[in-house]
């Protein structure tokens, strides 16, 4: 009997052990499962990498998420402003076919202060989203003014073309951490496609840029052209948030650092095409 008695305590002991032993396990799984999670939401909330894109294009990590290489900014004005004002009334070819037989441009419909509807070229449409969203809708009604709509005529006799032609762009000032001044000197000329006649209108600007994040697509393989094109802009994680008038001093040779001999100092985008 007392023999019986020492075996039933011994198995309850190890069961008791056994129970105790599991329960900790559990216990410690559930913990590092809580752990594994905090960590996840940690890296989803976490800023992704800085890339930088340096003067031969190769993109490199850099520590510094407001730093910008000059020549990156300098690149980053000439190609969105030349997107922005190179009107040719066609699409960019995508194919081979393209090339001989590019497709007409219908233009993106804007709002104009007026309250009157006026397109722009799909490629200024695509290169605005360089520019800060606050800037951006302001910016494309003063465009959408300014563009003839020859642009998108089918008639080869009245149709236009016009082409932002860059003369200098001057190196960037820094002003603030992550922000930077950029003269550029360029003349916006405007050419009927029969007869050739020219107007050509001097397009000299003092551009306001800062750093920005960017998120690279998430469904880049069934993107559209116009998705990617929107994306590789924004790629350069940098935007546009002021355009200004650039007064030129001593034959284009120095960028003044006198903002009283600014010219139409105060003056912003709603005036930036004068």
């Amino acid at each position: 009997m007392v023999r019986l008695l020492e075996k039933r305590q011994r198995t309850g002991s190890v069961l008791t052990i056994f129970a105790i032993a599991s329960f900790s396990v559990h216990i410690l799984i559930l913990f590092l499962l809580l752990l594994q999670g905090l960590n996840i939401r940690q890296l989803s909330l976490r800023k992704p990498p800085n890339f930088v894109q340096l003067i031969d294009g190769k993109p490199v990590a850099n520590i510094d998420d407001l730093a910008r290489e000059p020549e990156a900014i300098r690149r980053f004005i000439s190609k969105t402003m030349i997107s922005m004002f190179s009107w040719s009334g066609t699409l960019p070819a995508q194919t081979i076919e393209e090339v001989a037989n590019p497709k007409s441009d219908l233009g993106v419909l804007i709002s104009t202060p007026q309250g009157s509807g006026q397109k722009i070229s799909t490629s200024t449409w695509v290169a605005s989203f360089a520019l800060s969203e606050d800037f951006r809708k302001g910016f494309l009604s003063t465009v959408a003014e300014m563009t003839p709509p020859e642009v998108f005529s089918e008639n080869p006799n009245q149709a236009m073309t016009s082409q932002l032609v860059i003369k200098r762009v001057y190196p960037p000032k820094q002003i603030a951490p992550g922000k930077w001044q950029v003269g550029m000197v360029a003349d916006l000329i405007q050419k009927n496609r029969v007869g050739g006649a020219r107007l050509i209108t001097p397009f000299n600007k003092d551009f306001l840029v800062r750093a920005t994040d960017y998120f690279a697509n998430p469904q880049a393989e069934s993107s559209t052209d116009l998705q990617k094109a929107i994306y590789s802009i924004r790629a350069d994680r940098l935007e546009n948030y002021e355009i200004r008038n650039l007064c030129l001093l001593d034959n284009y040779n120095s960028l003044s650092q006198d903002t009283s001999k600014e010219c139409g100092t105060g003056q912003t985008s709603d005036s930036f095409i004068r």
